[in-house]
C-alpha cells in the first residue's frame, strides 16, 4: 500500500507562466517553499497562473521561474496524492494536518496570550494579533466538526458506492462550496497575522517568548496553506469527480 503512495521519479516538467499555480503544486511539490518564500497563494489561488499571481504581488516572473526549476522537485519521502482514493486523503488530512492542529493551537494560544499581556501596552499590534488569532483558532476548531462529521464522511460513502449515495445535503458540491468560502477566510485571517506580525520577523528587542510565538505562528501559517491546497486542489475535485462518475438511482 504505502509503497504506492510515494511519488515515483519522472522527468521534470517545464514550467511556464502560464502554468497555473495549482498544477505546478501537484507536478512539483517541492515548489511548495518557493511559493511561501514569494508569499504566492497556492492554497485558495490555484487557478491563477504564475504570471498573474507574479502581477498581483510585484513580483519578477523569471526569478520565481528561475527558483521553481532549481527546487527540489519530487521530495523523496513526497507521497503523491493526487493517486490515491478521496478516503486516503481525508485520514491524511485528519491524522497529519488536524492532529498537528490539536497539538500546535493550544500552545500558540497561551504564547499569544503571555506575549499580548506582557507587552500589549507597548505594542498595540499584539492585542489585535491575540483577538485575530482567538477568532481563527475557533474557525479552524468548527471547520473540523464540519469536515469531520459532513464532508470526510460524504468522501468515504463515495469511494464506496456503485451508484449515486442520496446525500442529505443532495451533492458533495454543497459542503464542499462551505468548506472553500471557509478556507479564504482562514487564508485572510493568516495574512492579517502575518501582517500583525511584521511578517513574522521578531523585533531587536523582543523575548524569548515573543520569538518563540512568531516561529510558531509561522509553522501555523505554511501548514495551514498546505492543508488547504490538499484539500481545495486534491481532495474536493477528486470527490466531486467521484460523484459525477456515479450512475443515478
Amino acid at each position: 500500500m504505502m509503497n504506492r503512495l510515494f511519488r515515483r521519479r519522472r522527468a521534470a516538467v517545464l514550467i511556464s507562466e502560464d502554468a497555473t499555480v495549482g498544477r505546478v503544486m501537484i507536478e512539483r511539490p517541492g515548489a511548495v517553499g518557493v511559493f511561501e518564500r514569494f508569499g504566492i497563494r497556492y492554497c485558495c489561488r490555484a487557478h491563477e497562473t504564475l504570471g498573474e499571481a507574479c502581477v498581483g504581488r510585484g513580483l519578477d516572473p523569471r526569478a520565481v521561474l528561475r527558483d521553481l526549476e532549481t527546487c527540489n522537485a519530487e521530495p523523496e519521502d513526497q507521497i503523491d496524492w493526487s493517486k490515491v482514493s478521496a478516503t486516503e486523503l481525508a485520514d491524511h488530512i485528519l491524522q497529519s494536518h488536524y492532529g498537528y492542529l490539536e497539538d500546535a493551537l493550544p500552545r500558540l494560544e497561551s504564547l499569544v496570550n503571555r506575549v499580548a499581556s506582557v507587552h500589549g501596552d507597548r505594542r498595540p499590534e499584539l492585542v489585535e494579533l491575540r483577538r485575530v488569532f482567538g477568532s481563527l483558532k475557533l474557525d479552524l476548531e468548527e471547520h473540523r466538526i464540519k469536515e469531520e462529521e459532513v464532508l470526510f464522511p460524504m468522501c468515504r460513502e463515495l469511494d464506496a458506492a456503485s451508484v449515486r449515495p442520496d446525500f442529505y445535503w443532495r451533492t458533495v458540491q454543497n459542503p464542499i462550496g462551505v468548506m472553500t468560502a471557509e478556507h479564504e477566510a482562514i487564508a485572510q485571517a493568516l495574512a492579517k497575522l502575518r501582517e500583525l506580525a511584521a511578517g513574522f520577523e521578531p523585533p531587536a528587542d523582543a523575548c524569548d517568548a515573543h520569538r518563540t510565538m512568531l516561529e510558531g505562528l509561522a509553522g501555523l501559517e505554511r501548514r495551514l496553506h498546505l492543508h488547504v491546497h490538499e484539500e481545495n486542489n486534491v481532495l474536493f475535485p477528486k470527490a466531486m469527480a467521484a460523484e459525477a462518475a456515479l450512475p443515478r438511482r
